[in-house]
């Protein structure tokens, strides 16, 4: 039977106090040979014979008499050590009796190929760098549960090398996305994350205090007209990327802290946005995995532009048999929904936009599986987007699709200060009457739009959300870091 984790730690210890009763730091801050490092995947670009450094964590240990084999990873990969009691002195070989799976260790030694084949350091000098005191589980099964993956996101990178793989594509989807803007002449700029009033979208903020000014502050739920008043200041293009905050439920799609990316540009429509993103995911796609072709949970997602267009009307025609166009109001929508016998969830929900949006939500956005554009919502369901020349009862909008996600929300910028000033004002009467998520009037942002903004389209995508989708995670959790938990019992 396994020891019990404290008597394992507790025999951690003791080898530790050993090491300390030998004059030998655990703990090192460096070892001066480590000025010559290498990382364990140049090794195999080394002719045998070769002297080098290398160092990592040890994650195997096979003792043979006279003979150890060890396992060595460091970031960018693993390769066998040989320890032989006949090439080190005596005492530093009885040294490796106080090693354990998970020290990190130095070691000078000369490349050779084992009978098998396999590139091996013959250690001819090493280092402890790090005592682990705490042992890893000996098998994968011992994290299998993915609320602590999750919550030991350390362990699960020890283990699971594919983690990390994931986490460097993302990194590698932010390099690309901003590097194409850079190169399209945007700017990155900075917002501020602490706002007296929350605004740009429909959703629950965090409340702070700031005790020196004593008022109560809000984690931003969006940068958008914080982007836009730098619109009207005279930038013509801009992005951030941010760190955005939403007070509401965790699911597979969802995590309060997430990460985003938006865009402004001035003088462009929703149109020329919708061939700008098919070509620039396109790219990006292409970049990280070699093709605009990827198998998201088994099924193909093709990126290759263009991009299919759909209207938001007949999605929820054919899904629903609900025809807007008539249904444009509350009371007519409701009505149409209970005579179709369609289960809509009504809690938190007042006015038609919302109406519109939980319908769509429900019974049609899991239904888009291939990425889609889909375009023109009723005007109720964005109090920021402006509405069609050709038809006012809809917006010039877009949100980008793929297996039921919603990736990237887009549309031309409402530029009108009295429209906005209505269309805020009626979302916080909606309020009143129990809407949840609305948006509220920010008498600053209708100043700036006083002094006018040119025309403007914008853009958000989700980071989170695109990075699951690529990189084939079932949930956001998969892809970020270190996702929001329950406290530990």
């Amino acid at each position: 039977m396994p020891k019990p984790l404290e008597e394992l730690k507790k025999i951690r210890l003791e080898k530790l106090n050993k090491l300390r009763e030998k004059g030998i730091d655990p703990f090192p801050a460096s070892w001066e040979k480590l000025d010559k490092r290498i990382k364990t995947a140049a090794c195999s670009e080394l002719p045998v014979g070769s002297e080098g450094v290398v160092a990592g964590r040890i994650m195997s240990w096979r003792g043979h008499g006279k003979i150890i084999f060890a396992d060595l990873r460091d970031d960018s990969g693993q390769i066998q050590l040989c320890f032989k009691r006949d090439d080190l002195p005596e005492a530093d070989f009885e040294l490796l009796k106080l090693f354990d799976l998970g020290d990190f260790i130095g070691v000078h030694g000369e490349l050779f190929n084992t009978k098998a084949g396999e590139l091996t350091v013959l250690v001819k000098d090493f280092r402890l760098l790090t005592k682990s005191l705490r042992p890893l589980p000996s098998q994968w099964y011992g994290l299998e549960d993915k609320e602590i993956r999750y919550r030991q996101r350390y362990v699960d990178l020890i283990l699971n090398p594919e983690v990390k793989n994931v986490f460097l594509a993302r990194t590698k989807i932010l390099s690309e996305l901003r590097r194409i803007l850079d190169k399209n002449d945007f700017i990155e700029v900075e917002t501020p994350i602490l706002q007296p009033l929350y605004g740009g979208a429909a959703a629950k903020p965090f409340t702070t205090h700031h005790n020196a000014l004593d008022i109560d502050l809000y984690l931003r739920i969006s940068n958008e007209l914080y982007l836009k008043r730098l619109i009207v200041g005279g930038f013509e293009k801009v992005y951030e990327v941010s760190k955005d905050f939403r007070n509401e439920g965790i699911d597979r799609q969802h995590n309060p802290e997430f990460t985003q990316i938006e865009f402004y540009w001035a003088y462009a429509d929703y149109g020329q946005l919708m061939e700008f993103t098919e070509k620039m995911l396109a790219e990006v796609i292409k970049t990280v995995t070699g093709g605009t072709k990827i198998t998201y949970q088994e099924q193909e997602l093709d990126f290759s532009p263009p991009l299919p267009r759909l209207k938001f009307y007949d999605l929820v025609k054919k899904e629903t048999a609900i025809d807007l166009e008539e249904a444009n109001t509350e009371k007519k929508l409701l009505s149409e929904i209970k005579r179709q016998k369609l289960r809509v969830d009504l809690d938190g929900v007042a006015g038609y936009g919302a109406l519109v949006d939980k319908l769509y939500k429900e019974y049609c956005r899991p239904k888009i599986i291939q990425p889609t554009f889909l375009i023109d919502y009723p005007q109720e369901t964005m109090p920021l987007a402006k509405r069609k020349e050709d038809e006012p009862q809809k917006i010039a909008n877009f949100q980008l699709l793929a297996s039921g996600f919603e990736v990237i929300k887009a549309y031309n910028e409402l530029n009108d200060p009295i429209d906005q000033g209505y269309r805020w004002e009626e979302s916080e009467k909606l309020a009143a009457r129990g809407l949840e998520e609305f948006e509220m009037v920010d008498n600053d942002y209708l100043r700036a739009l006083e002094y006018a903004m040119p025309p403007t389209a914008g853009w958000g995508m989700g980071i989170d959300r695109l990075t699951a989708i690529i990189t084939n995670q079932p949930s956001v959790k998969d892809i970020i870091l270190f996702p929001t938990m329950r406290p530990e019992k």
